[in-house]
């Protein structure tokens, strides 16, 4: 059980209990982090972590908070369900928060995050446990706070074309590999979003947009050669990212630059994968 009432502090808007050394209360809320108690992980750890790395609690500290929550990435990591995947989920929210007050007020090296989003796509890439909602014990969502990090990554005045790009190859590769379940969760919206973070930076330029498109929707149309396979499983994840990627660049407020031209590419590839519903209207017989 928590030594901490974390609810007084909650209610006495995140005052920092000054009873306790820092690193005690941090070790705490890391270990809640972790915890399959919606009540303990959602409600109270994440939004107190959340709220002192932002109002600057962590300043002086915030490469090592970093680091302990990039090792929370590897926690379990592989298995296909399990209680562990809260500490890696939960990991990667705290991480992006420590990346977006880093982004606000330089506290870390350039090359502290950057490695930090290193740690950030090769768990993402690896994640197995693809539940949304885990009944009894809340969100899961490792895709959805995966690409949550990712877009925030993709803010940072740390990450130029270079990293931007290889944030839209794991992207790509993320929506693309072989999946037991579709993301059903609002997974496709949260990795339009990382996506829309990556545009708005206005300097990935639209010939390496292009062929990431193209390839998007060469899967979200393809057949799986396995009879077995449910095809719609094959390039079900692919599909429903485009949708929600054409949606947010359709409708999104401040659009990027190459809105247009990235909205004609992901038309094309969304009528690519649905020549039934998106090809020429047949004349009546």
């Amino acid at each position: 059980m928590p030594s901490v009432n974390w609810n007084r502090v909650h209610d006495d808007d995140f005052r920092v209990p000054t009873d306790r050394p820092l690193s005690d209360l941090t070790a705490e809320l890391t270990g809640l982090l972790g915890d399959t108690d919606p009540q303990l992980r959602d409600r109270l750890a994440y939004p107190v972590l959340a709220t002192w790395i932002e109002r600057g609690v962590y300043d002086d500290l915030l490469s090592g908070l970093g680091d302990g929550m990039a090792a929370g990435l590897a926690v379990g990591l592989g298995e296909p369900e399990g209680d562990r995947v809260f500490r890696r989920s939960f990991s990667a929210l705290i991480l992006g928060e420590v990346i977006a007050r880093d982004s606000v007020q330089p506290l870390v090296p350039g090359g502290k995050v950057l490695e930090w989003g290193d740690r950030i796509a090769t768990w993402f890439l690896a994640e197995r446990d693809l539940r949304g909602y885990v009944p009894g014990k809340g969100w899961a969502h490792a895709i959805a706070h995966g690409a949550d990090a990712l877009g925030t990554l993709a803010g940072s005045p740390h990450t130029s074309i270079g990293e931007l790009t290889v944030i839209l190859d794991v992207i790509g590769e993320r929506v693309t590999q072989p999946a037991d379940r579709l993301f059903t969760s609002g997974e496709p919206d949260r990795l339009a979003l990382a996506t829309m973070q990556v545009l708005r930076r206005n300097r990935v330029p639209i010939d390496i947009i292009e062929p990431w498109v193209e390839r998007l929707g060469e899967h979200a149309s393809s057949r799986p050669r396995r009879h077995d396979v449910d095809p719609y499983l094959h390039g079900g994840n692919a599909d429903m990212f485009l949708r929600a990627l054409y949606f947010q660049l359709a409708f999104a407020p401040n659009p990027p630059e190459l809105r247009g031209d990235v909205l004609l590419l992901v038309v094309d590839a969304l009528k690519t994968a649905h020549p039934h519903y998106l090809g020429p209207v047949q004349a009546p017989q």
